[in-house]
Formats: C-alpha cells, sequence, structure tokens
C-alpha cells in the first residue's frame, strides 16, 4: 500500500521517512490508513455542523440588524504532514487515538466579522447552544499576542451523529474582522512562508500596522453606529 493513501500526498512520506525507519512507516500506513481516513471523515463533518450553525446565525441577525454580522466562514483541516510534526513535537505516540486526544485544531473554522463587537456577539450566542461544549477559549483582541496578532479562539466539542453512534468532535473556532484577517494572512506570508529571519525593523512595521489596522477599525465601527443612530432617527 502506497503511502499516498495515508494522507493523500507524496510529501508526508518524505516527512515520515526523514523522522521514522522505514519499517516504522510501513507499518504506520498499514495499520491507520482506514481509521486515518474515517477520523478525517469525522472532522470534516463537524466543521460542516458549525458552519451550518453560524449561517444559521448570521440569517437570523441579519433581520435584526438589516445587514449580515458574518462576511465569510472559512474551513481548514489540518495537513498530514502539520498534524505528525505537531504530535512528535510535543512528544505525543503518531496514532490515530493520539490525534483524536492531544490535538485541538486539526479542524478549524474561522468566522470574518465585520466589526469586533459582532464578533463577541456571535461568540456568545454560538456557546449558548446546548449541543456545544465549550473547552477552552482565548482571546487575542482584549489581549493581542506581543507581534500585534488579534483573534478569538474557541476550542469546542460538537456532536456529528452518524449512521449508528453519535460522536462528540473538537473543532478550533477563530473569529476574526475583516482587518484582523487582513493582517494576519498577511503577517504570515511575509514572515513564514518566505523563511524571513527575525528582523527587528520588519517586526516594529507589521506591529505598528497591526495597531493602525485596529484604529481603522474602530473609527468604521463608531461611523456605523453614527449611521444606525440617524437611520433609526429617520424612521422615527
Amino acid at each position: 500500500m502506497a503511502l499516498k493513501d495515508f494522507g493523500e500526498n507524496r510529501q508526508l512520506e518524505q516527512f515520515l521517512l526523514s523522522r521514522l525507519a522505514k519499517r516504522e512507516v510501513t507499518d504506520l500506513v498499514h495499520k491507520y490508513t482506514k481509521p486515518y481516513k474515517e477520523l478525517m471523515a469525522y472532522y470534516r463533518c463537524a466543521m460542516m455542523e458549525v458552519s451550518a450553525k453560524f449561517n444559521v446565525l448570521n440569517e437570523e441577525l441579519s433581520l435584526q440588524y438589516d445587514r449580515n454580522p458574518i462576511e465569510t466562514i472559512k474551513t481548514r483541516l489540518k495537513s498530514p504532514e502539520s498534524i505528525v510534526e505537531k504530535l512528535q513535537r510535543r512528544g505525543y505516540p503518531l496514532t490515530v487515538e493520539s490525534i483524536e486526544r492531544n490535538l485541538n485544531d486539526v479542524a478549524g473554522v474561522r468566522v470574518i466579522c465585520s466589526y469586533t463587537s459582532d464578533i463577541y456577539m456571535l461568540a456568545e450566542a454560538f456557546v449558548r447552544q446546548d449541543d456545544i461544549t465549550l473547552l477552552a477559549r482565548k482571546d487575542y483582541i482584549e489581549d493581542p499576542k506581543p507581534n500585534g496578532y488579534r483573534s478569538l479562539h474557541l476550542i469546542v466539542a460538537i456532536p456529528i451523529f452518524l449512521h449508528d453512534e453519535k460522536r462528540m468532535m473538537k473543532v478550533e473556532v477563530q473569529f476574526r474582522t475583516i482587518s484582523m484577517d487582513f493582517w494576519a494572512s498577511l503577517e504570515h506570508k511575509i514572515r513564514y512562508k518566505k523563511g524571513l529571519p527575525v528582523v527587528e525593523e520588519v517586526e516594529k512595521e507589521l506591529y505598528e500596522c497591526a495597531i493602525m489596522s485596529a484604529e481603522l477599525e474602530n473609527r468604521m465601527e463608531r461611523i456605523q453606529k453614527l449611521a444606525d443612530q440617524y437611520r433609526n432617527t429617520e424612521k422615527e
């Protein structure tokens, strides 16, 4: 059986071979190919469930606010290479059971909103739902990372209903505004994709851009609230 069946990616074979003996790789593939594919399918189902919940919230809240609080919803399944690297870096076993038990971000859903207030409103409405279990919350909006990164991260468990069982699956949900997502996407490309070493001038510029982005976002939200006030006055 080819290793590409395990990860559907030839790069995974090279990644594993660089860290494991060939015999270990062969044993790993034969033992875990089917369970791995099943687990990834379950994570995809969980992402669909989370996305559906936000689509419903977006539709409902658009009636109340006369606009859609959600701009876009993105989903991401962690690559096999990233899964293997993270398990090994943290000293966890390289097994399917270990993936599900030890990793919280295999399935990711990113919710892009117009304003910061939309983020907190949606997050609160989401975790109030009785089939959502909040496992962890990290607020990088109230307390940004040192480089300027801002986002609200939730780790939740959500049930998926299979033909013969119900399974609780973990999903990482990231909330960003348009400006937060714009900054984070470009920062990632600049810092990581090109293998850039730590350069003080670049770090300073990125941080200042994050501050400017936050200030622009706050001003736009104040304008939105002012416009809403005028609309409400005209209706009266």
